[in-house]
């Protein structure tokens, strides 16, 4: 009876989550809608399995310690149903923003800000859901289990018995015969859209899957052979020594901009938006505008590696939760501190976030200013500091500091849930409220840049926008797809010495080599970073999300799963394009598990 009732709970389950993504779900013909439910009882089972064994060794003993026994059911029972019930409907909120099945990644979003993507109405709503959830379950178990729960003295061969069914939870548990146990490729089925195939996921078991197997993760490296991979590779990053110079000033000062999930879908000299932000318009006019330009992940924690590190995304680990491998990674602030640049880092949000403190500072920044750092009266948002007031700290800082100097900021106001200053837009819809985010920031920068201009320090300072990765909004882009994953990159300042638009495809991996071959400096460590403004270079750039990559180059592009094992999406590729992306992954697999 326990069983079915943990049974039809998981199937309940992944029906609320499908309603909760109608948006995705009412797109579905009804085979797609129902092969997830069919396919995803195996999952369930499971489930179901691992939930039963502690009652079913409560029942071994029951014959001799029945009052133990039955407190070890009850005990498990409400243990197990708070942590279903939590996993189920966090889940529900995080693929609405993530676009997969929630793993043990948000425990690296800890703390008051873990929520801040959440209005405080969706965050009532889904409390009210965990807590219907639970009182369900609550209700089930005193009306149809706990009533049974009073055990007679046995012998020990009922004992016996009980334990070799318990001993048969590891059929339903391993969910097969041969070699390789239960994986989410159980329900995978849709050849192009993954919603279906996520759906049929028992998010329970992928969330304690997770759990269980994060920190022994490691990588395939057997995607292509090994020695066609190093060749192509390597055939890949080659660049002779030859970049074109773009900066009038050998050792300019450098501010790093990096504005929190500005979409190239915003700015309408990138094909976007027209009115969204008036000021970066006109400013793509004024400097170098990289119009390829690509992000490597697609969060926050991956960016922030992909362009101070030059190391790209990983599809199911994020290398910033592991100190002990990012301490090996090369960065900018190490490389411009050997050079006599003075660094610093200037966030309006909590730092240690995300493990970001961490990383910041092992990636050699001399001075960093968080939101603590503010004056109480500003730390308003959600997220922290609002997006004009820490442009404020950024231009106080610069004008006091140090020459030469290396200066990043991470902006934070275009983040989940869009609250920023002044009036809110007529609709209150998430894309509504995200494009006024946008244009909120790109005042805040506008206003930035104009007083810069200003500034002695300005004829000799390059000033570097890009983003920290793309978004799904506007248009609600699929989890995959390469629109998701544009953004801008442009060069400002009195150091740039002219106005270009650059179009080879590149990458956030390849800003470190493009800015450090500018600065005559010559390093070996950033092997995942190619050099933009080097005529012979290649155009290419390889995005990853949560279970697969996309490749893009001239002409081409496409993208793999790894859950599915196939490709789900492809445009003009030939062999040689597909064994290009395979040999990146594997290279970039390679790295990291050994670091």
């Amino acid at each position: 009876m326990l069983g079915l009732l943990w049974m039809a709970f998981f199937v309940v389950s992944r029906i609320l989550f499908m309603l909760y993504q109608w948006a995705q779900t009412s797109a579905l013909s009804l085979r797609e809608i129902l092969l997830p439910n069919l396919l995803g009882l195996r999952m369930d089972a499971a489930m179901t399995g691992y939930w039963l064994v502690v009652p079913g060794l409560a029942l071994v003993i029951s014959l001799y310690r029945s009052r133990i026994a039955k407190w070890l059911i009850i005990l498990s029972f409400y243990g197990f149903s708070l942590i279903s019930a939590g996993v189920i409907i966090a889940d529900l909120e995080l693929y609405h923003h993530w676009g997969f099945r929630m793993d043990t990644t948000p425990l690296l979003y800890t703390g008051s800000e873990g929520f801040g993507s959440v209005s405080i109405w969706r965050l009532v709503f889904l409390l009210i859901l965990f807590f219907i959830s639970v009182f369900g379950l609550h209700v089930a178990f005193r009306k149809f289990i706990l009533r049974k729960l009073d055990f007679e003295a046995g012998h020990w061969k009922q004992s016996a018995l009980m334990f070799g069914c318990v001993a048969l939870l590891f059929i339903p548990i391993r969910s097969s015969f041969r070699v390789a146990p239960l994986n989410t490729g159980v329900v995978y089925f849709h050849k192009t859209n993954p919603y279906p195939n996520h759906a049929g996921i028992n998010v329970v078991w992928n969330f304690l899957k997770s759990a269980v197997s994060d920190n022994s993760f490691r990588y395939p490296t057997n995607l292509v052979d090994s020695k066609t991979s190093d060749q192509t590779f390597k055939a890949m990053m080659s660049q002779p020594d030859s970049s074109i110079q773009v900066l009038n000033a050998q050792k300019p000062n450098v501010i790093l901009i990096i504005l929190e999930g500005f979409t190239a879908k915003v700015l309408e000299p990138l094909g976007g938006m027209s009115g969204i932000t008036p000021n970066l318009n006109q400013l793509c006019t004024e400097g170098i505008l990289f119009d390829q330009f690509y992000a490597s992940g697609d969060r926050t924690d991956k960016g922030i590696i992909s362009i101070l590190s030059g190391y790209p995304a990983q599809p199911k680990t994020s290398i910033i939760k592991f100190p002990n491998k990012t301490q090996s990674l090369p960065s900018l602030p190490k490389e411009l501190t050997k050079q006599g640049y003075h660094t610093s880092f200037v966030y309006g949000g909590d730092i240690g976030f995300a493990n970001m403190e961490s990383y910041v500072t092992i990636a050699g920044f001399s001075h960093i200013t968080e939101d603590n750092d503010f004056d109480l009266s500003l730390n308003v948002s959600k997220w922290g500091v609002h997006d004009e007031f820490v442009f404020n700290r950024l231009m106080i800082e610069t004008d006091s500091a140090n020459v030469p100097f290396f200066k990043t900021m991470l902006s934070l106001s275009s983040h989940e849930p869009f609250d920023v200053p002044g009036e809110l837009p007529e609709k209150k819809d998430d894309e509504s409220l995200f494009l006024n985010s946008c244009t909120y920031t790109d005042k805040s920068l506008g206003d930035f840049i104009r007083q810069a201009k200003q500034k002695s320090w300005w004829a000799n300072t390059l000033i570097i926008i890009t983003a920290d990765h793309g978004h799904r909004l506007p248009g609600k882009s699929a989890v995959h797809e390469k629109e998701k994953f544009k953004i801008p990159m442009l060069w400002l300042g009195g150091a740039v010495d002219s106005v270009q638009r650059i179009n080879k495809i590149g990458s956030q991996t390849d800003l470190a080599n493009t800015l450090l071959s500018q600065l005559g400096i010559k390093t070996p460590q950033f092997i995942f970073s190619k050099d933009l403004l080097n005529p012979e270079s290649q155009s290419f750039a390889v995005y990853s999300f949560n279970n697969g990559y996309g490749y893009l180059t001239p002409g081409v592009d496409y993208v793999y799963d790894f859950d599915l094992k196939n490709y789900i999406s492809q445009s003009g590729a030939t062999e040689k394009e597909f064994r290009e992306g395979k040999s990146f992954m594997q290279q970039l697999f390679k790295d990291y598990n050994k670091r």
